[in-house]
């Protein structure tokens, strides 16, 4: 049973459905697997909760 975790920043929940869909089709192509074995877990990270070169992602400015 494959099971696959994507941690990412939020994200649309119809943007998740079709990289869903996708994974999935992908396992199924490439392994053989049924659908229905195929599980994807989404784990969203917000800004207060990452951080990049030290500093939290809530606090972080844009490059130049």
């Amino acid at each position: 049973m494959p099971i696959v975790t994507i941690q990412q920043f939020p994200r649309d929940v119809e943007q998740k459905r079709e990289l869903a869909k996708r994974i999935t089709t992908a396992f199924t192509e490439v392994y053989g697997t049924d659908p229905q074995s195929v599980q994807v877990f989404f784990q969203e990270i917000n800004g207060e909760n990452w951080s990049k070169g030290g500093e939290l992602g809530i606090g972080r400015t844009k490059p130049k």
